[in-house]
């Protein structure tokens, strides 16, 4: 192939890749919003299990107080853990009436756990859910259930500590049998999330 000819094909092949890139960016920027309210829309089925009052929910930027977050949590009791996102649970007047924090320990005993957190904007904990968990069977995943996650709703405490010899008070939980790692790693989670809405958000 002569140099005037591979200069040329260079040339072509150049534009149909700028062009289709255009394309791409442009296609992306129409379906860009779509596709956020689509994903907006599956997340509030989660967000309904653990902020059941709220008549809709809201992804604002909370990128500041989730940094000021996650620089804090290490050097607090709660392990290892992450604050990752934030929505807001609003009223049908539009109003704040919540938020459903979602936080991941790393101190699992079979791996990470991530955990949606629903609290009122009075501090009030309204429900747990979990998003991922891989716990031993018939021992850790027994956090799962739904008298051993319900603990924590209908609670306003500052943070929750796990107890073995029975919760005696709002901000005790009982211990899962034979999976305290477990209960520990949930248990921080939670409170990183509460952390999180007491210090970073409702200040």
């Amino acid at each position: 192939m002569s140099k005037g000819g591979f200069m040329k094909d260079a040339l072509i092949l150049f534009a149909i890749t700028l062009i289709a890139g255009a394309c791409l960016g442009g296609v992306y920027e129409i379906t860009k919003g779509p596709i956020e309210a689509a994903e907006l829309a599956a997340k509030e089925d989660a967000f309904r299990t653990v902020l059941a009052d709220a008549d809709s929910f809201k992804l604002d930027d909370y990128s500041a107080a989730l940094e000021k977050a996650n620089a804090d949590v290490p050097s607090l009791s709660f392990g290892n853990v992450l604050v990752d996102e934030c929505a807001t649970g609003v009223d049908s007047s539009g109003s704040p009436m919540g938020y459903v924090v979602t936080a991941t320990s790393k101190d699992g005993y079979g791996g990470n756990i991530t955990v949606s957190i629903g609290i009122t904007t009075e501090g009030e904990v309204k429900g747990v859910e979990f998003l991922t968990i891989s716990e031993t069977a018939g021992l850790g995943m027994n956090a799962t259930q739904p008298e051993w996650k319900g603990q924590y709703a209908g609670k306003t405490v500052e943070s929750f500590s796990v107890t073995k010899s029975g919760a005696s008070a709002d901000n005790e939980i009982d211990a899962i049998g034979g999976a305290t790692i477990t209960s520990n790693a949930v248990t921080g989670a939670v409170n990183a999330a509460l952390y999180f809405i007491n210090n970073c958000v409702t200040q």
